[in-house]
């Protein structure tokens, strides 16, 4: 039997889950930093040779670069979708641990690409890591599922039009992702380079998304 938990008082109840998950993300995010390694000191130490070192870790910094991003959005992504949620009940606490766990698994494909983005198995540690996204667009679509088939977990103030709006977003980036993942056994930068573009689309999509709150 699901069990609804509410506030005593009536106030929002989720403050718990967002803590808690910010935590987790808050982890993961900084968790990235540690595939940047400071090269360890030669025998025979110059600039040159150091700036060389430096140069050739750019898959990276690149990794690094585009991970935080996704996880920074992933967040933001989060934090919209419980502006619009008043309440919890035991399945929209486990779909929303399916999210933080799949934001856990991100600085694992970011070791990947950033050890084989420049090797002859790029193609499948990009695959990899376009793959996780992908998952992550299932979970984060669950969440959102079961939060506004379930109306009574959404705010009183929620309007039909917005629950429209955000169900016609999320469902955006699965695709995407997936063929990034696929384009990767052909060409693992023109994968990433979709990854990176997304961006642009979460951009686009955030501003959407504020607006239909306004509306």
């Amino acid at each position: 039997m699901t069990t609804t938990r509410r506030d005593p008082e009536g106030e929002n109840e989720t403050g718990r889950i967002e803590a808690f998950s910010d935590g987790v993300f808050a982890i993961a995010i900084t968790l990235l930093v540690l595939d940047l390694k400071v090269p360890p000191p030669e025998t025979f130490v110059s600039t040159a040779r150091l700036e060389a070192v430096l140069l050739n870790q750019w898959p990276a910094y690149l990794a690094f670069l585009t991970s935080f991003i996704a996880i920074l959005i992933m967040w933001v992504n989060h934090h919209a979708l419980f502006k619009l949620v008043a309440r919890s009940d035991t399945p929209f606490m486990f779909a929303n641990g399916f999210v933080l766990l799949v934001t856990t698994i991100v600085p694992f494909p970011t070791s990947l690409v950033a050890d084989y983005l420049t090797t002859p198995a790029a193609g499948l540690a990009v695959a990899v890591y376009a793959g996780v996204f992908v998952v992550s667009g299932i979970s984060y679509n669950l969440l959102w599922f079961w939060a506004s088939y379930h109306h009574h977990l959404l705010k009183s103030t929620v309007s039909p039009a917005q629950v429209r709006v955000f169900s016609r977003i999320y469902p955006i980036g699965i695709p995407l992702y997936l063929a990034a993942a696929i384009l990767a056994f052909w060409n693992a930068y023109v994968s990433v380079g979709i990854c990176l573009g997304l961006w642009v689309v979460w951009g686009w999509t955030g501003s959407v998304r504020k607006g239909a709150r306004i509306a």
